[in-house]
């Protein structure tokens, strides 16, 4: 474990704010991650665009995922993250106010707070068998924390301080023309003796020591007033807030920006789960084949379920010695909804998040590698398939061992001859590179290109409609124009009753 703690990282990732755009675009996943992260900002956001460094950290993020989702620690980070949310507002109104008096009882205010969240979160993950390395090291690192002599001193002091000062109570008497200002109580509550007496068409007020922006000029003479009458807690105030103006642990700051990454996926999942889609804890083992069961488009299924529509499941498996599948069939038959969902699976997978399937096991991939098809550049004036080729050379030349390639029809303004051609160039290239893929092309000659190549094809029902079905068979070349008879009642029979 590398000295400086990450939840995220069990080492440090090479973390720059450039995002991975063709990929994300391609696989839908920014319509994904908005939903993911609707409820918890940009910040959040960002953590999505980095992958873990190796299959370990990807690993390492797996089994934190797997803590967090047991409700017992999901409840108690859920708590954490409220009580944090009050030190940071504290931190707010610290920065807000004017008085210098203000300032540091709001910052005694934020130390009161971080010391119940993080007092809080200790003692209940203590009461929890934690799975994974990074939550143990994170509790074993707490327990030290708030152990040590500086913590306990700091927060018997402030505890100490604040609560003097919330003792403290002045009574506010009316005589004629005077007014009088005295220690001691009256009957009711602050707030209500002020809603009666102070200027409620320019002013909200509210206790000097509890919420509070900025103090009206009646509370900072009443606070002038009793400052000079106990000067000593006033004094006590000043210098405590002095002496822990920087307080907690780097890895606890830390800790509390990054654990909202398996939280807001942990949300998005139990409110897909509760409309019937399925996740599954993806398994990476090397020593089995890539496959799985139940696997879905999840941002299909997000408009879907809002539509009313049902989605396709579809099981695949690469058997040995096979790289890359190679989809054919019936235009708007699922072949490029399958080719997404494969590289969403392999994306939260490698985020160490559970992925849209039933059951699945992958390998460990370097990166992910996609090309879509592309409409032709009005700015540039370049045609589709100079654009095309224009994005597809970097990403040939940028190919490592163990990517995993997304290609969904290229070359279609290509002669059929040359897109022929081309295409078995670019599979031939990826499959000597050793990565696997999918390969989505209106060409049934590209399913017999290379041994390490499968045929899939988008089957038709028996009707001869789409069944958004993906299969293994041979490409056949009338399956498009087979569709497109049926979908449009032009078959031999229906035209003859129609004539």
């Amino acid at each position: 474990m590398a000295e400086g703690f990450s939840i995220l990282d069990l080492m440090e990732s090479p973390h720059t704010d450039a995002p991975r755009p063709v990929f994300y675009l391609d696989l839908n996943l920014n319509q994904i991650l908005d939903k993911v992260t609707a409820q918890w900002g940009n910040p959040v956001k960002k953590m999505f665009l980095y992958f873990p460094r190796n299959k370990e950290c990807e690993d390492y993020r797996r089994a934190v995922y797997g803590d967090v989702k047991k409700a017992a620690c999901h409840e108690a980070l859920s708590h954490f993250l409220e009580v944090a949310e009050k030190m940071e507002e504290n931190q707010k109104q610290e920065e807000a106010v004017i008085s210098p008096m203000q300032k540091d009882v709001w910052h005694l205010w934020a130390i009161r707070h971080y010391c119940e969240a993080y007092g809080g979160l200790c003692k209940a993950l203590e009461e929890m068998e934690l799975s994974s390395e990074g939550m143990r090291e994170f509790l074993r690192r707490l327990k030290e924390h708030l152990s040590s002599k500086e913590y306990l001193e700091m927060q018997e002091k402030v505890d100490a301080t604040l609560t003097k000062l919330m003792e403290c109570r002045f009574l506010i008497t009316y005589e004629k023309d005077r007014m009088i200002i005295s220690e001691g109580t009256a009957p009711g509550d602050y707030e209500a003796f002020m809603d009666q007496n102070g200027d409620r068409d320019r002013i909200t007020l509210k206790s000097p020591f509890r919420i509070s922006p900025n103090l009206s000029d009646l509370e900072n003479a009443c606070l002038e007033v009793l400052a000079g009458k106990r000067p000593e807690i006033f004094r006590g105030l000043a210098e405590t807030a002095e002496k822990y103006q920087s307080f907690g642990e780097e890895f606890c700051f830390r800790f509390r920006r990054e654990i909202p990454y398996y939280l807001s996926f942990r949300a998005f999942q139990a409110e897909m789960e509760q409309k019937g889609f399925h996740f599954c804890t993806p398994t990476v083992d090397e020593e089995k084949p890539v496959s799985a069961e139940g696997l879905y488009d999840l941002a299909l299924a997000i408009v879907a379920h809002r539509e009313g529509r049902k989605v396709v499941s579809n099981d695949f498996d690469y058997r040995e010695g096979e790289s890359f599948f190679v989809l054919t069939g019936p235009n708007q038959g699922g072949k490029t909804t399958f080719a997404r969902s494969l590289g969403q699976l392999v994306f939260f997978t490698k985020m160490g998040l559970d992925a849209p399937a039933d059951r699945a096991n992958l390998h460990y991939y370097k990166n992910i590698l996609t090309h879509f098809s592309v409409e032709e550049s009005i700015e540039t004036g370049r045609g589709k398939l100079k654009e095309e080729l224009l994005r597809l050379a970097p990403m040939m030349e940028d190919s490592e061992e163990n990517d995993f390639v997304v290609i969904n029809e290229l070359f279609t303004t290509a002669a059929t001859y040359d897109a022929e051609i081309m295409g078995k160039k670019v599979l031939t290239h990826f499959i000597e590179q050793k990565c696997q893929g999918i390969y989505v092309t209106h060409l049934k000659e590209l399913a017999y290109v290379h041994s390490g190549v499968v045929s899939l094809r988008a089957m038709l029902n028996e009707e001869r409609l789409q069944s958004f079905r993906i299969a293994r068979s041979e490409a056949e070349e009338s399956a498009c124009a087979a569709n497109l008879v049926n979908k449009y009642r032009l078959t031999y029979e229906q035209l003859k009753e129609r004539l």
